[in-house]
């Protein structure tokens, strides 16, 4: 199969699913306001396996946002933070390890750029472009809980599972 298409449709089937978890954490209350579970940011370890993922993610979370009725500035920094999470998920997945041991790590730590992107710029948007009550740092507490919840435990635990298939789901030839 084509390199380029199979890119675009891993890229495709990605963005699609972000889409369709992010609906899904919506309509049980749980995607937007100042706590956020958003069953699809499990979805940002899949820079793991492959560069795909990037700009999947990205063009997932601009549609949701956009589908969720976000305002402009969620859309866009929101996507940003989604975008820099994915980016550094790669640049760690990608880092060689020294030994087994550093390997579980490496994984472990694939979930912290995702963490720690949202956990700086969302706590802004719901202050100053949403005027949602309470500070910077209280919301930099509830995204935080939130993404650990996402990305940490759930996105982690998809990762375990998804690293016995990885040659079948996420192979470039």
């Amino acid at each position: 199969m084509n390199k380029k298409v199979l890119f675009i449709t891993q890229a495709g089937l990605i963005a699609a699913l972000y889409v369709v978890l992010t609906l899904l954490a919506n309509a049980l209350g749980l995607a937007n306001y100042a706590i956020q579970i958003r069953f699809s940011e499990a979805l940002t370890i899949l820079p793991f396996f492959t560069p795909a993922a990037i700009p999947g993610l990205l063009i997932g979370c601009i549609l949701s946002n956009w589908l969720t009725d976000c305002i402009i500035w969620d859309i866009i920094f929101g996507s940003l933070a989604t975008l820099l999470g994915a980016i550094g998920t790669y640049l760690i997945a990608h880092s060689k390890p020294k030994n087994a041991k550093s390997s579980l790590v490496r994984e472990l730590c694939c979930t912290l750029p995702p963490i720690l992107s949202n956990t700086i710029i969302v706590p802004f948007i719901l202050a100053y472009a949403y005027h949602f009550e309470g500070g910077v740092p209280f919301f930099m507490l509830t995204v935080c809980i939130g993404e650990v919840i996402s990305c940490g435990i759930l996105g982690f635990l998809l990762m375990q599972t998804l690293k016995k298939y990885r040659n079948q789901i996420f192979r470039m030839n």
